[in-house]
């Protein structure tokens, strides 16, 4: 590049436009000029006060904004800096101007085409952000984040600039006020799903995590789903489909983001790195889901060993890393808040002091189970994936009033009654914490000595939500980690709950569909009405009993 061009370049810097324009006849005609004599694209990025703060000189094709690094922007404003480029190629704006725009939160962005022949400027194409909530994206789900202005030549520009971002701005502020007033206290997130097989098949499961984040009491904005030739090793999503989930988040005001798969720390560290948000994953939310739920002792005392477990290969120096990201909120309850200042070995010391406590608390549920045994009263344990209606139905049949409600998880300590069966058969009935599909390894292991519980059943009473469309799928979740945890032996009765909710002949097909996978006989019931518990009786007590058929005076 010649000398007098680079002089007419930093002269640009010391160049004014008025406020309230958005570039003048004067400053496009340089910027236009150098364009056309180094066939470079040339940019300024301009203040609200018309200041030129920064210089930029880029390629035929494309230009280069400055890096901010990682300088926030308030959530209800803009950065206060317009971007004007020219375009050598007769060009509107184009993906990568209007990217720019939403990552750095530019108050406008300009391009300035260049006439070929005379170099002089042409039209003006600019566009602005769009203030959006939740609501108004679900309705325009094919909606664009940006605004475009009337494109006109430089001379005829007649939008007021200053009015205009200041109207953007109190709207963003206004809808910022309304979100935060109607969900005070509560996470707002962007589920994200990826996969690289069927889409349908992450469609279902993308569902059930949203089941989860409400029962962990998060605010879904909105979800986004890839399909990918291959997991990226180091942000899982594509350039292009991680850019889009960043305007996505900006746009609805995301706090976190959580996706549908377990994150290797990198991962977490160069998503957090590269959004600037909370990042968690499908074990971590159940986690923390856990965290809320346990209520005794031992409960709090399993959810803090797994958590532990879980993050300690997170736990890195720096206020960067994925551990100090998932303090407080969602995914920080439990041991989170008071660990980031611990380094791993007390990190490990805890670990080893809690697997004491378990062990301990194992041992004193063990000689509760001998005690039981010694009686020779049958132990039949209900199981299930989680909010199937286990102990709904424990309430029905020992008229207790465990804690049940229509959340995933609800049940964490394992609660044991006794049930009287006609003719004075008595046994000894579990309720269990709930299954889920991909359980976090940490989790089985720290729940161990309560899932011990189920070892001495005489019997698994196989809840299942039969009006759930993925029931065969958590059947078979179920199944593989009773497996798992070697209890394949067991006599297993399947029961199919919430059948009500469904006609007859589709609970027969369910019947029979299950009989064919597993060879497992089942009986249909809803755990809310007494009267249709009957058959489930019977079938209980005809296998504990196979000499005698239990005749229940359910019905």
């Amino acid at each position: 590049m010649k000398q007098n061009q680079l002089r007419r370049i930093e002269k640009l810097g010391t160049r004014r436009v008025a406020a309230d324009t958005i570039v003048s006849p004067e400053l496009a005609r340089q910027m236009t000029e150098i364009s056309h004599e180094t066939g470079r694209q040339v940019g300024v990025l301009i203040n609200r006060k018309g200041q030129i703060e920064y210089v930029m000189v880029g390629t035929a094709k494309g230009i280069e904004l400055p890096d901010f690094g990682r300088s926030r922007v308030s959530e209800d404003r803009f950065r206060g800096l317009r971007c004007v480029h020219t375009q050598l190629a007769g060009e509107k704006l184009t993906q990568d101007d209007l990217t720019d725009l939403a990552l750095l939160r530019l108050d406008l962005m300009s391009v300035v085409q260049v006439d070929r022949s005379s170099g002089l400027p042409g039209m003006v194409y600019s566009a602005h952000l769009v203030p959006t909530t939740a609501e108004t994206l679900e309705a325009e789900a094919q909606s664009l984040p940006y605004a475009f202005l009337e494109p006109n030549i430089p001379s005829q520009l007649d939008t007021d600039f200053v009015s205009l971002i200041n109207s953007l701005e109190d709207e963003m502020a206004r809808n910022r006020l309304t979100a935060r007033t109607r969900q005070t206290g509560r996470d707002r997130a962007i589920l994200v799903g990826v996969t690289t097989g069927d889409v349908e098949v992450e469609e279902e499961s993308i569902a059930e995590l949203k089941e989860l984040a409400m029962s962990a009491d998060v605010v879904i904005l909105d979800t986004i789903i890839q399909r990918r030739p291959q997991i990226d090793p180091k942000t899982v999503l594509g350039k292009g489909k991680l850019e889009e989930l960043l305007i996505r988040s900006m746009r609805l005001g995301a706090d976190i983001l959580v996706f549908d798969t377990e994150l290797s720390p990198a991962q977490v560290r160069s998503l957090s790195d590269a959004t600037e948000l909370k990042v968690i994953d499908r074990p971590q939310l159940i986690l923390d889901i856990f965290a809320q739920r346990a209520q005794s002792r031992e409960g709090k005392l399993q959810v803090e060993l797994a958590q532990l477990k879980y993050l300690l290969p997170r736990l890195v120096v720096g206020q960067n890393s994925a551990f100090s990201r998932l303090a407080g909120g969602i995914g920080g309850r439990g041991p989170g808040e008071t660990k980031l200042e611990t380094d791993r070995r007390r990190v490990r010391d805890r670990i080893a002091q809690l697997e004491k406590q378990v062990d301990n608390l194992g041992r004193q549920r063990q000689e509760r189970r001998k005690t039981r045994v010694q009686k020779h009263l049958p132990i039949v344990s209900l199981v299930g994936y989680t909010n199937a209606g286990k102990s709904t139905l424990l309430n029905s049949l020992t008229q207790s009033e465990v804690y049940a409600e229509k959340k995933m998880f609800a049940t964490l300590d394992p609660t044991s009654r006794r049930l009287r069966l006609p003719y004075d058969q008595e046994v000894i009935i579990n309720d269990t914490v709930g299954f889920i599909r991909d359980l976090p390894e940490a989790l089985v292991s720290a729940f161990r000595a309560t899932l011990e519980e189920i070892a001495d059943s005489d019997l698994l009473v196989h809840v299942v939500d039969a009006a759930n469309p993925r029931v065969l799928q958590q059947i078979a979740s179920v199944n593989k980690i009773i497996d798992d945890l070697h209890f394949g032996e067991i006599p297993q009765l399947i029961v199919l709950n919430k059948s009500d909710l469904l006609k007859r002949a589709e609970v027969d097909r369910l019947a029979k569909q299950i009989k064919l996978d597993s060879g497992l006989e089942s009986v249909s019931i809803s755990a809310i009405r007494r009267d249709t518990l009957r058959p489930m009786v019977e079938a209980i007590g005809g296998l504990l009993n196979k000499s005698e058929m239990v005749i229940g005076q359910y019905g």
